[in-house]
């Protein structure tokens, strides 16, 4: 078996299973208990908040621990322009967001507040010039992924925060779920207010995710209860997945400078365009280096997904929250694709546990599946 499906999810590093494995057996007290048992768990809880926040470049006042990316993301979003309401209800994001951040937004549409979306290039990028012209004294909320989930586009996320905090009051928020550990991002000292991870991205527990939140930041909590997690996210803690993210953040970042996920995606890009079948959809150049997406115009890419099944590979089509819904991709759509394109893509994700010849082995069997596909399409036309 071959998994390049890795901005689905990741396999969990052994030390991540086994560290939520021990908590769980040995310490799982609730942290808001009194005794020596609650005492340990919430003595685990916050020194697993420390590290993850020292990764980070923050304090650790500011991490909160959520359930994955998708609840950061809402919390988030919605938190901060319920809060600020008052200053403004008009929000900005992108034409290719996520559906944690695009669906919520739009659910905000319906609830009074105007949002405008930033338009991208054929490279999946915003312009920065258009956020300038966006923004008003009625900008309340700047949501931006830094690294898209489906082709690996880089937004330009320090020059647009500058942007943001030069021209208007807004809160910026940046959903980093597929950057960590890939592509470097600076939050100490740079105009990020607060900033989304999901564990199972980066080798991590799936049910686990971080919002790094900046102190002072006028927010409406989204679930309430026992006031856990400064009040911002009540609920018993997960103390066995804060532990085991933080382990998975630590591991990560020791082998975020490793070289091999750059020349996969080399040999990939530089495989795809020498076929002549292929249109390569990630950027050439500067995309994200897990992330390879291309599209075979006149094959499905559920077609395509299946045939390398056979084959023992396992690639995607578009997000892995959006795939089973045979919906064509906003974000190629976006990037000026036609639908023929975007019905035709697929997405390689790798990891840096990738291996060269699983590369070699994908490659091998693109060659053999592909063309009798685009053969047999041609035969039927006739």
């Amino acid at each position: 078996m071959i998994y390049l499906d890795n901005s689905a999810t990741t396999k969990p590093y052994k030390e991540v299973l086994s560290s939520f494995i021990t908590i769980n057996e040995k310490h799982f007290g609730n942290p808001s208990s009194l005794h020596e048992m609650g005492t340990t768990a919430s003595l685990l809880l916050e020194k697993a908040r420390e590290q993850a926040a020292l990764i980070l470049g923050v304090k650790s006042d500011e991490m909160i621990f959520t359930s994955g990316g998708t609840e950061s993301n809402n919390s988030a979003i919605k938190g901060i322009a319920e809060a600020n309401r008052y200053k403004g209800r008009h929000i900005i994001t992108t034409d290719i967001e996520h559906p944690s951040v695009y669906n919520t937004v739009k659910e905000l549409e319906t609830k009074g507040f105007r949002v405008s979306f930033l338009k991208v290039n054929q490279e999946g990028i915003i312009s920065l010039e258009e956020l300038k012209r966006l923004l008003t004294s009625e900008t309340i909320l700047v949501s931006i992924m830094h690294v898209n989930n489906e082709v690996g586009s880089i937004q330009p996320i320090q020059e647009a925060g500058k942007i943001i905090k030069e021209k208007s009051k807004a809160v910026f928020h940046v959903d980093a779920i597929q950057s960590f550990g890939k592509v470097p991002i600076l939050i100490e000292n740079s105009s990020i207010d607060s900033l989304s991870l999901s564990a199972h991205k980066f080798h991590g527990m799936k049910g686990n995710g971080l919002l790094y939140m900046k102190k002072n930041l006028l927010f409406t909590p989204q679930l309430s209860g026992g006031s856990q997690e400064r009040g911002i996210r009540s609920g018993t803690e997960n103390v066995g997945g804060a532990v085991s993210t933080a382990k998975a953040m630590r591991m990560t970042m020791e082998n975020m400078h490793s070289q091999n996920l750059n020349q996969h995606r080399s040999r990939l890009v530089h495989f795809f365009a020498s076929r002549p079948e292929v249109k390569l959809v990630s950027p050439q150049q500067e995309g994200a280096p897990h992330i390879v997406n291309v599209t075979v115009p006149g094959l499905k890419g559920e077609v395509i997904v299946h045939a390398l099944e056979q084959e023992g590979i396992f690639i995607s089509t578009t997000s892995a929250c959006s795939s089973k819904k045979a919906q064509i991709s906003k974000t190629i759509l976006a990037m000026g694709f036609s639908e023929k394109d975007a019905r035709g893509s697929v997405r390689i994700s790798m990891s840096h546990l990738t291996e060269p010849a699983e590369i070699d082995r994908l490659l091998e069997a693109w060659r053999k599946v592909i063309p009798p596909l685009l053969k047999g399409i041609k035969r039927n036309e006739v």
